[in-house]
Order: C-alpha cells, then structure tokens, then sequence
C-alpha cells in the first residue's frame, strides 16, 4: 500500500517538474522474473527508475539504512522497503554473495530486480567492464536482462549536489535479453562473463556511452 501511494503522489510531481522521456517501457515483461540492468550516472538513477518503471523493482540497499533506531528508524525502513530496497549487509567477504541471493530471491518469486553491472557509477562519462553478476543471476533463475540507459542523469544531481537541478533525462528500455541457451551452464565462469559482455554491448548500444573494457576504479582506489 505504501508503495502505491508513494507512486502515486510521486511520479506525477516528477514528471511535471523534470518531465523525464521514458521509452520502452512496454519493452519490460509483464510477469516473470526479469533483471533491469542500467548504467549508472547519479544517485538518483535508482529513485528515478523505480518510479518510471511498468513494475515493481526491488534493489540492494545496505542494511544499516534498515536498522534505526525510534520511529524515525521505524519510517525510513518502511520508505525504503516500499520503494524497493532489499537490506543487505556490505563490507565483509561475504558480502557479494549475499548480495546475489537477494536479489535470486526477487527473481525466484517472479519478481523484477534492478543491478547496475559496472558496480558503480561511472565519474568519466564512460560505460565500463560490468561484474559478472547480472550474469550469474540471469543464468541461475532465467530472468530475461532488459537492459536501460539512463542519459542526463548526472546533470539532474551532480556528483556531490544535495538538491536536483532541471536537466533533460531520458530513460530508454531495451528489448529482453533471453540467455536459456546456456541453461545448466550458469556454473562455467566464460559463460557468466559472455552473458555479462552481451548485456553491457546492449547498454552501450542505448546510452551511446564509449565502452571501456576495464572496471571503474573509484579516486583512491589501486589501479
């Protein structure tokens, strides 16, 4: 209920104040389990998509966002969940595979799943090498891959801003990705990273983004 209420109220002032292009929508299976896969520009990227989507999409959110404490806790919890946030711890050795069962569990109730293949967002404009685990979870559940372009978004909300600036965005569906010609093959690590190569030229195709075959390194990180 809280979900549909925040759609409600939401996506209208969203689309009345930063009139976001959406095409492709009907591009998205109307049942079943599917994997979203966009490229990431802004955090807004998640916020936007969840609202712009013909279905429900659940994703990873950390856990520590569930866990506050009184009722502000309480609230933020409950918006999160409605929105489409799965808790799931970060930070220890665990954690990838953690993160993979969640959303297994999305799709293996018939349920939409978002997952941004690079693993983060992108700083240089570019599209870069996607983890194999958009891979992994098409091949163990079946899920068709839609893959989607988020253009403009990172002119929406600039990396650091705290408020959402007027931008032209457009949010392009592709056409699903059927990946059941490799069934009981999900085990072979070339068949995960084929699949995952097939989705990231998918996602290049759409955005017009320049493809690097190499993952993104955060500032800091060792290279």
């Amino acid at each position: 209920m809280l979900y549909q209420l925040i759609r409600v109220l939401a996506v209208p002032v969203v689309k009345l104040i930063y009139r976001p292009e959406v095409r492709g929508a009907d591009r998205v299976p109307g049942h079943g389990p599917v994997i979203l896969a966009p490229n990431h520009r802004a955090a807004v990227d998640t916020t936007l998509l969840a609202l712009v989507s013909p279905r429900r999409v659940r994703f990873l959110g950390k856990a520590e966002y569930f866990t506050g404490k009184g009722l502000k806790g309480r609230l933020m919890a409950a918006f999160l969940d409605a929105v489409g946030f799965v808790p799931v711890e970060r930070g220890n050795a665990k954690a990838g595979l953690a993160a993979l069962e969640s959303g297994r569990k999305v799709l293996d109730e018939g349920g939409v799943f978002g997952i941004y293949p690079e693993g983060t967002r992108s700083l240089d404009g570019r599209l870069h090498r996607g983890h194999t685990g958009v891979g992994s979870l098409a091949l163990a559940t079946g899920a068709k891959v839609v893959p989607v372009a988020l253009i403009g978004t990172e002119k929406l909300l600039p990396n650091g801003k705290l408020f959402p600036r007027f931008a032209k965005v457009v949010v392009e569906f592709g056409e699903p990705l059927d990946f059941s010609r490799y069934d009981g093959l999900d085990a072979s690590p070339a068949i995960r990273r084929a699949v995952t190569d097939e989705v990231m030229y998918a996602i290049a195709e759409l955005s017009g983004q320049e493809y690097v075959d190499k993952y993104h390194k955060r500032p800091g990180e060792a290279a």
